[in-house]
């Protein structure tokens, strides 16, 4: 072997230093990681970013995230490529809560190792407060009971304030407060009895707090109670003379009234006449229909005047035979 002399490599030294892999001075390493801020932070949803610098070795990366440190879910892998220089990467997430502080980091692997990044959070935005209210039932009749109810979401939900308001046919009154404060439970959802409503009429409810939350208007309609009775008149070649009575309470003179049969499930007016007036609170009407056959009748009262819905009487057999 060639060694030094006087401080000086020898030839074959030299020679040896020259023919050395170039592996052996720079061998490829572990994937390089950075976490960057997460991008388009909405109510539930974001885009976690970083940058993967693959070290000349095929490699793959995931982010890691969840409400503590110790995250709990993991994105779908992602290929980086096998270069030597970083290059930036992404990975939209859902699915998140409203108003709520996120951890998350990027990790990467290849064939020399796994490297996980720096950890990072965001919060995500708020949801905005919004009201939703039903009847049921709806409609009732005369004076019945009804139960308004709804929910409260978005962020703060809880224990909430909320307040019933109610506006009557002809709706000129406005709006005013027809029950006292109620409170929302643990999930937003609150409740409000209606021991009577005596005429159509529209329920709101509103947060005292905040004046400008309110609920879409739901208006109870009151359908008049219709009562009908089928008599066979008489007897014809063809069938028979039915005549059909009833009353409408509370009265409602001048409504359109029609008799309709069930055909293949669905009512089908065959004839009509007009409800008219009594000193007894309701009123009255009275029809004759020639049948040729049977069925299963009832009555309709068009009280679409405002102050009430339309209405039917209950179903009735009829015999011709």
């Amino acid at each position: 072997m060639f060694k030094m002399r006087g401080g000086r490599m020898t030839a074959a030294a030299v020679m040896l230093g020259l023919l050395a892999p170039a592996s052996a001075v720079a061998a490829p390493a572990k994937p390089g990681v950075n976490t960057r801020a997460a991008a388009n932070v909405g109510q539930s949803t974001a885009t976690l970013t970083g940058s993967v610098n693959p070290n000349e070795v095929q490699t793959t990366y995931f982010f890691e995230y969840g409400t503590t440190s110790l995250y709990g879910t993991s994105t779908p892998a992602g290929d980086a490529g096998a270069g030597n220089r970083a290059v930036n990467v992404a990975a939209d997430i859902g699915g998140l809560a409203p108003a709520t502080t996120y951890h998350y980091r990027l990790v990467a692997r290849n064939g020399r190792g796994l490297t996980k990044g720096a950890d990072r959070t965001f919060r995500t935005q708020r949801q905005p407060l919004g009201l939703a209210l039903g009847a049921n039932p709806n409609p009732v009749g005369p004076g019945g009971r009804t139960l308004l109810a709804g929910n409260l979401s978005g962020t703060g939900n809880t224990g909430r304030q909320v307040l019933l308001q109610s506006n009557p046919f002809p709706y000129t009154q406005g709006f005013q407060n027809a029950s006292d404060i109620h409170l929302t439970n643990e999930r937003g959802d609150f409740s409000f009895p209606i021991l009577s409503v005596p005429i159509n009429t529209q329920y709101r409810v509103v947060l005292p707090q905040q004046p400008a939350v309110g609920s879409p208007i739901v208006t109870v309609g009151v359908a008049p109670r219709v009562s009908a009775r089928a008599t066979r008149v008489r007897r014809t070649a063809r069938g028979a003379i039915v005549r059909f009575t009833g009353r409408i309470r509370p009265a409602h003179d001048g409504t359109q009234v029609a008799v309709q049969r069930l055909r293949n499930g669905n009512w089908a007016t065959i004839t009509g006449t007009v409800a008219r007036h009594t000193r007894s609170g309701y009123s009255r009407f009275s029809k004759r229909v020639r049948l040729r056959r049977g069925g299963t009748f009832r009555i309709f009262a068009g009280t679409n005047d405002g102050d009430h819905v339309p209405s039917t009487s209950r179903a009735l057999r009829v015999r011709v035979r």
